[in-house]
């Protein structure tokens, strides 16, 4: 990692064990589409805490927004939750404090949506993904279940990133993001839960000053890649 240009930070927590590593923490980076993930909790939190399901019209934003990233279903599905400041104060509740949601949706110098510049770091998107993870009362059951079910089924050309390293056969909840930023360099960020073969862990790779989305994207994959490698389960003792 230290032979690339670029900056990095990360975030494991091994469920298994209740472990965390971190790599750079506290450092904000751009969310990229990362933050649809967000958009998502904020919008099932609100479903949860209401008993009211999500409307069959929300359903289909939710899906192509999460599984094939669709920018605008984000836009609809921010501006339905209540952009910014509602995002804000739910980030805040749920003990996200490091992520400053974009106050702009068109952004001076900014060619893509301006929720993408929502600022967040590694360790506040494990409390995101954790929302999804664990049961707890701000994201219902059902509601957890259907998130991770989407992010599970994101398109094949999105699986990149914590999906480094992993075999077939275990499961991979993930959402992605990749942005060229003003400055012509491109963040590229990826997030996800990941459970088989021995492992049960979740992992948050945001990575900034890239000259190439496969740059990043490689970047992201190399520290995946490594954290799916150290956390193999220790060899059984041979037998007496």
């Amino acid at each position: 990692m230290n032979a690339r240009v670029g900056a990095t930070t990360a975030a494991v927590l091994d469920i298994r064990t209740g472990q965390s590593w971190y790599l750079n923490p506290n450092v904000q980076e751009d969310s990229a589409s990362i933050v649809k993930v967000d958009i998502m909790a904020a919008l099932l939190a609100r479903s949860s805490a209401s008993n009211d399901p999500l409307s069959a019209d929300d359903q289909d934003l939710l899906t192509s927004m999460i599984e094939l990233s669709d920018n605008a279903s984000a836009t609809t599905l921010w501006n339905a939750v209540g952009g910014a400041p509602a995002l804000k104060a739910f980030d805040q509740d749920v003990g996200m404090t490091q992520t400053t949601p974009s106050t702009c949706l068109v952004c001076a110098g900014f060619a893509w949506p301006g929720w993408g510049l929502t600022k967040t770091t590694a360790k506040d998107q494990l409390t995101l993904l954790g929302l999804l993870v664990f049961p707890n009362t701000v994201v219902g059951s059902t509601e957890r279940t259907d998130a991770l079910n989407l992010m599970e089924n994101v398109t094949s050309s999105e699986r990149w990133g914590v999906t480094a390293g992993v075999p077939t056969g275990v499961t991979v909840a993930l959402k992605n993001g990749w942005v060229p930023l003003p400055d012509s360099l491109w963040q590229v960020d990826s997030i996800g839960w990941i459970d088989g073969d021995g492992r049960d862990y979740l992992l948050a790779v945001l990575s900034d000053g890239n000259p190439s989305e496969d740059y990043g994207i490689a970047t992201d994959s190399d520290v995946a890649s490594s954290v799916w490698s150290a956390l193999a389960p220790a060899s059984s003792p041979p037998n007496s």
